[in-house]
């Protein structure tokens, strides 16, 4: 420990006794350092928060809303691009000057290094820059960092705007050439499908369209047959109801009965016939049925039916059986018709399975096909309705939270701090010299490092006699030292008070 102190002092020393030299080091470093501190020119610093909204209602009505975090997210990658940051040079005062394609692009490389878009959180954004130019002035250089960033913010609206309407574009032309090309191959499916139907119209749809047919007929059948049931049950009751009923029944005289009926009913169906009604109406075919039906009666009664009136209600209901049996024999028909044709398809499913196989082929490539030609309609539809929505509610998407102003003090440089920092640096570099030229010189400073050095004792010191003339005269150096050094912190502090009113001038 008594070595270290003993270090110190001799050091001290060695710079005391030159200290002259230390100091006139320390003004040379300090002169030269404030120097180059003043010539650093200020930079300034201008920002802005946007808050950037992601819902969209009218998009979320219509069933077509996205995700706008992603298309945020490309937005602030591509604020930075070089792109951007070339169309900002233009536009400001940052561009004059540049001619030739080098120097674009060493702006472009030094204004990406001042400007920053930073994420806040998922949907707040912080755009920045700053702008520090050595041949334009302080109040220049602040409002050109405030028109970097109101720049920058325009580009954020146009790259959204403009930019969300060109992806919209780009999709629509890539689904339509994708449309064009589908078009042609479903056109070209279904003139397969078309020709392969004429050639074999019973295995159009293939054998799942088949057994779907065959599977709509069975049901069709059963149908038919509770038809058909009903139809028996209720004209087995019908004839119960006949056979219970007189076909005569008696008058005060005259000529009636069958024959009476008939021509009543003939002269019905004449009255229907003049008023127009062809055969083919259901009033007009029941009562050419039940003249026929009358005929027959009136020639198998005979003589002895002129006597009498005919039933009406005997009548009616052989009327009524008449249709009934009618609708029977339609029933019949149909059901003979429908299971002869399943019979048909059964047989050509069975008899011909690589005929049903290339129809199953067909069929299926012919509905893959429309189903997707049908997407990527619906698909064109729903981009086109959302670009038209974009546009309408692009408008109220940003909204400005701190718009950017014109920066009051500069970002940087930190004078007052790089001014003190030189201070220290020179009084250190001067205190080094004096010190480093103190070792060069084989003296010693006390007799405890003369002992060190070469192991040996020191037997006395011989003290230094200074004379009066001496004393004034080293009084005299010490008051200019201290005013060196006084004069040497006055630059600094004037230079601060400068540094201060300039600030605040620019303000």
């Amino acid at each position: 420990m008594d070595e270290i102190f003993d270090e110190v002092r001799a050091a001290l020393y060695t710079v005391w006794h030159r200290r002259w030299l230390a100091l006139a080091i320390a003004w040379g470093v300090c002169l030269l350092g404030w120097l180059a501190v003043a010539l650093i020119p200020n930079s300034y610093a201008s920002r802005a928060r946007i808050y950037v909204d992601v819902e969209d209602v009218l998009s979320e009505q219509l069933g077509i809303a996205g995700d706008g975090r992603e298309e945020i997210t490309r937005v602030r990658q591509t604020l930075a691009s070089n792109v951007n940051l070339e169309k900002v040079i233009k536009g400001t005062k940052l561009g004059e000057g540049i001619t030739d394609r080098g120097a674009m692009n060493a702006a472009v490389a030094d204004l990406s290094q001042k400007v920053s878009v930073r994420s806040e959180e998922d949907n707040l954004f912080e755009i920045s820059a700053t702008v520090g130019k050595g041949d334009l002035s302080d109040a220049e250089n602040a409002v050109l960092a405030r028109n970097v960033v109101q720049k920058l913010l325009d580009i954020f609206r146009e790259e959204h705007i403009a930019g969300s309407r060109v992806g919209v574009n780009r999709a629509l032309s890539k689904i339509d050439e994708q449309l064009a090309e589908r078009k042609l191959e479903l056109e070209e499916a279904e003139a397969r499908r078309l020709q392969f139907e004429a050639k074999y119209p019973d295995l159009i749809g293939g054998s799942a369209s088949l057994s779907a047919k065959i599977q709509q007929l069975r049901t069709e059948i059963r149908d038919i047959n509770a038809d058909l049931a009903g139809a028996q049950s209720s004209l087995a009751n019908l004839n119960g109801q006949i056979e219970g009923t007189p076909r005569t029944i008696a008058g005060p005289g005259g000529v009636g009965g069958p024959k009476a009926a008939l021509v009543q009913a003939q002269q019905q169906l004449a009255a229907l016939k003049a008023r127009g009604l062809t055969d083919q109406h259901p009033d007009v075919e029941a009562a050419i049925k039940q003249v026929v039906y009358l005929r027959q009666e009136a020639e198998r009664a005979g003589p002895e039916a002129e006597f009498g009136t005919l039933n009406p209600a005997y009548s009616s209901l052989v009327a009524i059986r008449a249709d009934r049996e009618s609708t029977i024999q339609s029933l019949e028909s149909r059901r003979a018709a429908i299971q002869s044709q399943i019979a048909n398809l059964v047989a050509s499913q069975a008899s011909e399975p690589a005929v049903a196989a290339e129809a199953n082929r067909i069929s299926r490539d012919y509905d893959v096909l429309r189903q997707n030609y049908e997407k990527l309609l619906r698909d064109r539809e729903d981009i086109r309705t959302r670009g038209e929505v974009d546009d309408e509610t692009s408008q109220f998407k940003f909204d400005l939270i701190d718009p950017p102003v014109v920066p009051q003090e500069p970002a940087a440089p930190n004078r007052p701090l790089l001014l003190l920092g030189v201070l220290v640096v020179g009084c250190g570099a001067g205190a080094a010299a004096a010190w480093s030229l103190g070792q060069m010189r084989s003296t010693f400073m006390t007799a405890q490092k003369l002992e060190r050095t070469f192991d040996l004792k020191v037997v006395g010191t011989v003290s230094k006699t200074v004379s009066d003339a001496g004393r004034m005269l080293a009084r005299r150096r010490l008051m200019q030292f201290a005013g060196a050094t006084a004069a040497l912190l006055g630059v600094f502090v004037i230079l601060l008070a400068i540094e201060v009113v300039a600030v605040r001038t620019v303000a």
